[in-house]
């Protein structure tokens, strides 16, 4: 066999490896948790591997490019799970149809799936990422068909990204519009853990947005008290450590806010305290007993952390496509922090933020010279990028439980 052809065979195989480096059973839960009810995941679950993914068509093209080192990355890197995002482009009928196919997918490699689902009317404030169901009855019919579709399978429900955290009243709706956000939500909570073994999850923002008690709030009304807890993180940036310290801070408000007759928002201390004052806090209001709502953080692109633009800029959209970002923790539920349910890959690495011009005119994006592709659409060059500046190194995924 030729160089080039034997270059090839071993490229492939690395392609193939990626395919099916992830097939474990599912751990089973420890006895009298909230993880023994099948909510949950834990230590040991296996999160389902798209053996179809954009990172391994990503590394196919790459393979038959002749670019060797970008199709390994991209075959490590679609050796990892990643969340199957219902957007809501389909009836309620075909959404239970779709997700249905993923628990079949899933069932079949002894994996969890994590679905994202976000098709809220009005969702991301008519930003990139806007549309959503075109009112609250045709969104509970959509909830009601994703919910159909999960069945009695162990699912991760990651509910709408931005939901809560840009919800009407932060970005210039109605005391109304306000009001039938939290309801719907409420309502999605209340059907979506019908299902048995569904864990849910709402969103808080992230450790660089609302404050921990507006956000805790924000949980409280949504109805965190009836989920498994929320997520953090999604589409964004920040780092581990300052999201735990904040998922934290916001669990613990939630029990405060709930529990506590007369109790405000701006009560709790928030991730601006000195950490020492805010533990203090904590200690003092939150018994250490208390039944806290869990936590997920999306760690697919803040290995490098939060970026710090080195140009000025009339609004420098820090969220939306940094240059220089790179995957983060893998995925996992091995965390070692009890309120922490999970690391999960929810924002797919390498989609698009949307075309951000970052406050200026013409149309393109200053940081790289170029309009950005649509909001979700597939971008070699970020995929690659980000792959590159993977922290830790990037390696093939390897099933629960194994050690490197």
């Amino acid at each position: 066999m030729s160089r080039p052809r034997r270059r090839i065979a071993a490229a492939s195989a690395a392609v193939a490896a990626a395919a099916v480096c992830c097939l474990p059973a599912t751990a089973s839960a420890a006895p009298g948790s909230d993880r023994a009810a099948g909510r949950a995941p834990g230590p040991g679950t296996s999160f389902y591997v798209d053996l179809d993914s954009k990172a391994l068509h990503q590394a196919a093209a790459d393979l038959g490019a002749g670019d060797w080192g970008n199709a390994l990355a991209m075959a490590k890197m679609g050796s990892y799970p990643v969340a199957q995002w219902f957007n809501g482009t389909a009836t309620p009928q075909e959404t239970t149809t779709a997700m249905a196919q993923l628990q079949a997918r899933a069932a079949r490699q002894h994996q969890t799936p994590v679905a994202v689902a976000y098709n809220v009317p009005g969702r991301d404030c008519s930003q990139y990422s806007a549309g959503g169901a075109s009112d609250s009855a045709e969104y509970a019919a959509w909830v009601d068909g994703l919910a159909r579709g999960i069945g009695d399978r162990r699912t991760v429900v990651v509910l709408e990204p931005d939901g809560l955290a840009l919800s009407p009243a932060y970005c210039g709706g109605t005391a109304q519009q306000q009001a039938d956000r939290l309801a719907e939500i409420n309502g999605a909570v209340d059907r979506l853990a019908e299902q048995p073994h569904a864990a849910v999850y709402l969103d808080a923002g992230h450790s660089a947005w609302q404050s921990t008690g507006t956000m805790a709030k924000l949980l409280v009304d949504g109805g965190v008290e009836r989920a498994q807890g929320f997520f953090l993180n999604v589409s964004n940036y920040q780092r581990d450590a300052d999201l735990v310290r904040y998922g934290t801070q916001v669990a613990k408000c939630s029990w405060y806010l709930s529990h506590t007759p007369g109790a405000v928002a701006d009560d709790c201390a928030n991730q601006y305290w000195p950490q020492a004052d805010a533990d203090a806090w904590y200690t003092a209001h939150v018994p250490a007993d208390a039944k806290l709502p869990h936590f997920v953080v999306d760690s697919s692109r803040n290995g490098q952390g939060p970026w710090t633009p080195t140009a000025t800029y009339p609004d420098p959209q820090t969220w939306c496509n940094p240059p220089g970002r790179g995957l983060g923790t893998r995925p996992t539920a091995d965390t070692g922090t009890p309120l922490l349910d999970a690391f999960l890959w929810v924002k797919v690495p390498g989609e698009s933020d949307g075309s951000c011009t970052r406050g200026t005119t013409g149309g393109t994006d200053p940081e790289y010279g170029a309009a950005d592709p649509a909001a979700g659409a597939w971008w070699p060059a970020q995929a690659h990028t980000l792959a590159a500046n993977a922290s830790p190194a990037l390696a093939f995924g390897l099933p629960a439980g194994t050690h490197r």
